[in-house]
C-alpha cells in the first residue's frame, strides 16, 4: 500500500495535489486542505508556485525584505522570484538558497541533483578506469625495471579483460 503524501508546508496528509509546468519542467506541490486555502489555491484570481514554496513564517516578513536578496549575476530579486516563480540563472540558486533549499528539501531527497547512471554504463566505466590504472602501473613498473611487478600487473590485466569478456557473453 502506498504511503499517503504529506503536505509540503505542514506535514498533514495532503489532499490537494498541484502540478505546474514551467519551461517544460514539472513542479509538483502537495497540500492539506487548510494550507491550500491559506495559499489561495481556491482563489479564482490564481496563484504562483513561488508563493507555495514560502513557508508560513517566511510569508509574515515585511514587504521590504523582498528586495534584500538579489542575484549578483542576473539581478533577479526575491520579489521577482516570488511573483513569477522562476529563477533568472544558475547563480540564483545560491543567492536565494535560504528560500529555495528548504522547499527543495521538503520536496526531494536533498538539494543537489545526483542524476542516475545505468548499471551497465557504471560497470563499463569502472572496468575502463581499473584497466587504465593497471596499464599505467604496468608502464611504470617496466620503466623502473621492476619486472616481477610488471608480470603480476600483466596477469591482472589479462584476468580483467577475460572477466569482462565473460560478462558481455552472459548478457
Amino acid at each position: 500500500m502506498a504511503k499517503p503524501l504529506k503536505c509540503d508546508v505542514c506535514d498533514k496528509p495532503a489532499t490537494v495535489h498541484l502540478t505546474q509546468i514551467i519551461n517544460n519542467q514539472i513542479h509538483k506541490i502537495d497540500l492539506c486542505e487548510s494550507c491550500a486555502e491559506q495559499k489561495g489555491i481556491t482563489d479564482p484570481s490564481g496563484y504562483s508556485l513561488a508563493d507555495l514554496l514560502v513557508k508560513p513564517d517566511e510569508a509574515s516578513s515585511s514587504q521590504m525584505d523582498f528586495d534584500v536578496l538579489v542575484c549578483s549575476e542576473c539581478g533577479c530579486t526575491q520579489r521577482e522570484f516570488k511573483k513569477t516563480g522562476r529563477l533568472g540563472c544558475r547563480a540564483c540558486y545560491e543567492a536565494f538558497a535560504s528560500m529555495v533549499n528548504p522547499a527543495l528539501e521538503s520536496m526531494h531527497r536533498g538539494v543537489s541533483h545526483k542524476g542516475k547512471v545505468p548499471r551497465r554504463a557504471l560497470a563499463r566505466k569502472s572496468f575502463a578506469d581499473e584497466l587504465d590504472q593497471l596499464e599505467t602501473d604496468l608502464a611504470d613498473a617496466i620503466g623502473s625495471e621492476r619486472y616481477e611487478d610488471a608480470a603480476r600487473l600483466r596477469d591482472q590485466i589479462i584476468e580483467l579483460k577475460k572477466s569482462a569478456t565473460e560478462l558481455v557473453s552472459e548478457d
